[in-house]
Formats: structure tokens, C-alpha cells, sequence
């Protein structure tokens, strides 16, 4: 399966090889599709699962819009996490436990950055959202990229002494 999807993210590579380098273009294949995953969850399940209606639980009720977040969620960051540690970022030595773990943190501060350049953007800069979504996205992207290369999914340079 892994061969098979590397195969078909490297078929498209060529046209965009002068652009960026094969793991920068397999980072933005992987991440786009699972973004697109995600958007798409979250339209049928905040629309036809949840119904626009608040889920209520025994001890809270979450907001429609939350729940659907947190179903689509759910299938994305396991599909994501795999696709960075399989497909992406190949070369990395460390564990698959601190992989996770630390992909786990990632996608936080992913989720930090998100609320935080939303916020800043709509309600003090006064930009209409879907720019402001556009803006997040450049800083949310880079922060992702620069976190799973060096943080998530390094590779330990070991020396000969």
C-alpha cells in the first residue's frame, strides 16, 4: 500500500521538481488530501450525522460545528500521522511511540496557531474571514512543515567517534 502511494504522489511529481524537492511535494500532496479528508467529514457530518443540532452528552453538550470537527478528527489524524511517518518522512530513526506523541503535539500547536491567527486577523485586523483562513493557513503550513522536518520526524544524525 505504501509503495502504491508513493508511486501514484511521484507519478505527478516532475512538472513541480523545479518548484520544490520530492518530500516538500510529498508533504504537500499528503497534507492536501487529508485536508481535503477533512473538510469534506466535516461538511457531511456537521450537516447530515449531526444535523446542525448540538450533541448533547450526559455531562456537556458540544455545539454542532465542534462535534463535526471532532469526528472529522478523529479519521484524520490517525490517515495524517501515517501518511507523515510512511510516506513523507521515510528517513526518520526515531520511535513510532515518540512519532505519535510528538505528531500529537504538532497537530496542537497546529490547532493553537489556528484559533490564535483567526482571532488576531478577524477581530483586531478586521479582515473577512475566508482571508483571514487563507493567511492562518500560509503560517499554520509552514509551522507544520518546519515542526514534523526537524521535531516530529527527524532523523538523529549519529557520530563516529
Amino acid at each position: 500500500m505504501k509503495q502504491t502511494i508513493i508511486g501514484f504522489i511521484d507519478f505527478f511529481y516532475p512538472p513541480f521538481s523545479k518548484l520544490m524537492n520530492k518530500l516538500t511535494f510529498r508533504y504537500a500532496a499528503c497534507g492536501g488530501a487529508n485536508t481535503m479528508l477533512d473538510i469534506f467529514l466535516f461538511f457531511i457530518s456537521y450537516n447530515f450525522i449531526f444535523k446542525k443540532q448540538n450533541l448533547v452528552l450526559p455531562f456537556v453538550t458540544i455545539s454542532p460545528h465542534i462535534a463535526a470537527f471532532l469526528f472529522s478528527f478523529f479519521f484524520t489524524f490517525p490517515i495524517g500521522f501515517a501518511l507523515s511517518r510512511y510516506v513523507v518522512f521515510q528517513g526518520s530513526t526515531m520511535t513510532g511511540r515518540s512519532q505519535l506523541f510528538r505528531y500529537f503535539l504538532t497537530v496542537l500547536g497546529a490547532i493553537f496557531l489556528n484559533y490564535v491567527f483567526l482571532k488576531l486577523f478577524v477581530e483586531k485586523f478586521h479582515f473577512y474571514p475566508t482571508i483571514a483562513k487563507i493567511c492562518t493557513t500560509v503560517f499554520v503550513v509552514a509551522f507544520s512543515y518546519i515542526s514534523q522536518s526537524y521535531f516530529t520526524f527527524k532523523v538523529r544524525k549519529y557520530h563516529d567517534h
